[in-house]
């Protein structure tokens, strides 16, 4: 009997292909998404443990200087000779190919089992050519120069020989040592060998996933609600299914099969269709990630500065996760319909009238679940008000308000509906108008799952692109500030540099050595820039903070400025001191913003710049003059010396290539914003479609009182659209919930820096026109199904038993 139940079940879905379409597409696309997402995320983190594995870093502790200093060979010497079992590193910055790569500089002979990298010569330990510079074959292939490929190499890393590194980087301190796993018995403590040096444990996360956790739970985020949205699609065409096969499952019962049995065939069978979906959906996803994956790659390097590799590898752990996953939405998405089903007496099948006065009981419990979501968004929002709040709040409030938001809705829109019908009777429209908003709150419980996956996929696209566009407009006019300068020129030598400033003093307003060098402050890479004293930067450079006479303590050599993400991330203020290498501490006098840029910064007076880092590059230079002479000046510079145009940048090209990078960092969020929409549409018409096979007990009598069919698919073309105009309404407030969040709270602990927030309403209309243009297209074929509607199928409705 059990073939003949799964005949019976299966054969619904042959006379019924376009509910099995909806829900094997709405299934195949909320696992593409997540997958896709989780394949990103699983390769982004490959390469952070990889990092993190390098020189044992996820394993072995490491003792560092206490001021964020440098080690002195002396001092290693001292504890090598007192027992201690510890291995130099070096690590610093170097430009090769015009980029700038992660240098580590290593001792082979002392360096631990746990340490090493790869199976190339120096991670071994044999006698090689201590001058190679080995990176992985990634690197390699990017950056060219010098550079040797080994397997196992991290991306964006250089390893070479301690001494190379120490010539490379022009120091004589080492940056830390690590210490390895077996230490002998009696040792002497640390701080009795060698003073100032201070132990850190093994860094089991690694600094990238710990900085980088944003915006994996930001993606996670997106693929969650896309997922959650394309379960809203499987539920309403599970639903319709469950619903139109009341009378078949009753009729399996009559004739002897239990309720068990009918029960693990329709489980069998959704486990089934989730097994064929899914796997469609990770092939998709597949396809998704390796589309995005370039432009999260992009993302990571501009923001974090982490490097990741652009291509996608298999891994089991996402394509397992995306099977279990479509098979557990799939289930929770039928769970609520099988529990009425084995509540269903043989003889009475649940009546869908009954589903609809059970919903309404719950508008209550939602609108007290709302009310205790928005509670908690609010106590976290208060008690994150200061910017040192971490991540965890930030996403707590976020979570906190999407939950409110979605709980909400229904009771909101049954509120509104209930309020205007009120009206219409008062003022006395009609009966039409009595029954259109009647019919509007019957359809209700029917449609909230897909007016809350629209409002919230419209939500997420406002406080997201206001997020973003906050942040593009503020970097535009940090731009201005920054680039004050005319002209921006980079010398292919430094006998080149001091002739071109030579050439331009005379026939220019002034030129501004833009000179830098590569340090480890904190035990963080970090830029150090020298200045000269001139009104350009009094003028124009975009400080935070700052202690009076501030750039005459800079440019005199006694004080610094830092960025906002030292600021932020080291806790460092206005007063405090920074240790720098060569034994400098400074006091800091200012601070200044420095968006986009993952790494600490430093400004110093360009006489301490050399006296401290002599092997500071000395190319680029920045140029005051009129504007309308930049182009002449270029030229004339290209005849004396030879130098390409592409070495000189004017002040508008510098920008459009900065906002050009910023546009591709974004573009991942914008992609991901586009999919959740189309697939809230896709939910809104699965929903609608469900509901169109049944209303027809509704919409039958006022055919047959004489309103026409055409007239019926218009009101129900309007209802649709008042009600996706409600919830797009409705999406503005939490948008900008959103986006306050991000900005103020998230931005900061993920970034090191915090945005004005700034409203752009012209979005927000063109976001409810896409949003409109979606529900127009999801109720389009509902409506035209009903205007084509036979009357013999009318008239069918009152032999009907419902």
């Amino acid at each position: 009997m059990i073939r003949q139940g799964v005949v019976a079940l299966a054969s619904h879905w042959v006379r019924h292909p376009l509910q099995l379409a909806m829900l094997v597409v709405g299934l195949a696309l909320a696992t593409a998404l997540w997958s896709g997402v989780q394949a990103i995320n699983a390769e982004a983190r490959a390469a952070y443990a990889e990092a993190a594995a390098a020189l044992g870093g996820d394993r072995l502790a490491r003792i560092v200087a206490a001021g964020g200093g440098g080690i002195s060979q002396a001092g290693y010497v001292a504890l090598r000779r007192a027992g201690w079992q510890v291995s130099p590193v070096v690590e610093g910055t170097i430009r090769i190919g015009g980029r700038p790569l992660r240098l580590l500089g290593l001792d082979p002979a002392t360096l631990p089992p746990e340490a090493r990298i790869g199976a190339g010569p120096m991670a071994e330990g044999a006698a090689a050519d201590r001058g190679a510079l080995l990176a992985s074959p990634e690197t390699v292939a990017e950056h060219g120069g010098d550079l040797v490929a080994q397997e196992g190499v991290p991306p964006g890393v250089v390893l070479a020989d301690i001494g190379v590194a120490l010539q490379k980087l022009g120091t004589a301190d080492i940056t830390r040592l690590i210490v390895a796993a077996q230490q002998p018995l009696g040792l002497p403590p640390l701080d009795q060998v060698v003073s100032g040096l201070v132990p850190q444990p093994p860094d089991a996360s690694g600094d990238l996933a710990r900085l980088t956790d944003s915006f994996h739970l930001n993606l996670t985020a997106f693929g969650l609600l896309a997922f959650l949205v394309g379960m809203f699609i499987v539920q309403s065409a599970i639903g319709l299914a469950f619903d139109q096969r009341r009378g078949v499952v009753r009729t399996l019962r009559a004739l002897g099969m239990p309720l068990a049995t009918v029960m693990a065939l329709l489980v069998a069978e959704l486990v089934g269709m989730a097994l064929l979906a899914g796997l469609a959906g990770l092939v998709l996803g597949y396809g998704v990630a390796a589309a995005l994956l370039p432009d999260v790659a992009a993302t990571l390097a501009g923001l974090y500065g982490a490097s990741v590799d652009g291509t996608l590898h298999l891994r089991p752990v996402w394509w397992l996760q995306g099977l279990g996953i479509a098979i557990g939405g799939t289930i929770a998405a039928a769970a609520l319909h099988l529990i009425h089903l084995s509540r269903m007496t043989v003889l009475a099948p649940v009546q869908p009238e009954a589903w609809a006065r059970g919903s309404r009981r719950l508008l209550l419990v939602q609108g007290l679940a709302a009310a205790g979501f928005w509670a908690v968004a609010l106590l976290l929002a208060l008690t994150a008000q200061g910017l040192t709040a971490g991540l965890t709040a930030g996403f707590g409030i976020l979570a906190a308000l999407v939950l409110g938001a979605a709980a909400g809705l229904p009771v909101l829109l049954a509120g509104l509906l209930a309020l205007a019908q009120a009206l219409v009777r008062r003022v006395g429209a009609g009966p039409v108008a009595d029954w259109f908003w009647a019919d509007a709150r019957a359809a209700l419980p029917g449609l909230s799952l897909a007016l809350v996956a629209l409002m919230l996929a419209l939500a997420t696209n406002i406080g997201v692109g206001t997020m973003v566009a906050s942040f593009r407009a503020t970097f535009t006019g940090w731009l201005d500030q920054r680039l004050a300068s005319e002209l921006y020129i980079t010398a292919r030598s430094e006998a080149e540099a001091a002739a071109i400033t030579a050439w331009l003093g005379p026939r220019v307003d002034a030129v501004l050595p833009i000179w830098q060098a590569e340090a480890v402050l904190m035990a963080a890479p970090a830029t150090v820039y020298g200045i000269v004293d001139h009104e350009t930067y009094r003028q124009n450079w975009p400080m935070l903070q700052g202690l009076p006479g501030v750039w005459d303590r800079v440019t005199a050599g006694q004080a610094v400025l830092i960025n906002e993400q030292l600021h932020y991330r080291q806790g460092l203020d206005l007063g405090d001191t920074l240790a720098l290498p060569g034994g400098w501490i400074a006091p800091v006098a200012g601070i200044y913003s420095d968006y986009g840029n993952p790494q600490a910064q430093v400004i110093v007076g360009l006489d301490r710049l050399v006296a401290h880092f002599p092997e500071a590059e000395r190319l680029r230079m920045g140029v005051r003059v009129a504007p309308d002479r930049v182009a002449a000046l270029e030229q004339a510079i290209a005849g004396q010396f030879g130098l390409p145009l592409a070495a000189m940048q004017d002040q508008a090209s510098v920008k459009r290539l900065s906002l050009q990078v910023f546009d591709r960092t974004f573009s991942v969020t914008a992609a991901l914003n586009l999919l959740t929409l189309a697939v809230a549409g896709l939910a809104m018409f699965a929903s609608l479609l469900t509901l169109a096979g049944l209303r027809l007990p509704q919409v039958a009598p006022l055919w047959a009182l004489g309103m026409t069919r055409a007239r019926l698919a218009w009101l129900d073309l309007g209802r649709c659209l008042m009600l996706a105009m409600l919830a797009m309404l409705a999406a503005v407030p939490v948008g900008l919930g959103l986006a306050w969040v991000l900005l103020a709270v998230v931005n900061v602990a993920a970034f090191g820096w915090r945005l004005p927030m700034q409203v752009f309403p012209a979005d927000w209309l063109r976001l409810g026109l896409s949003g409109m243009l979606a529900a127009a297209v999801a109720a389009a074929i509902p409506a035209i199904r009903l205007a084509r509607t036979s009357p013999s199928a009318l008239l069918r409705v009152f032999a009907d038993e419902r």
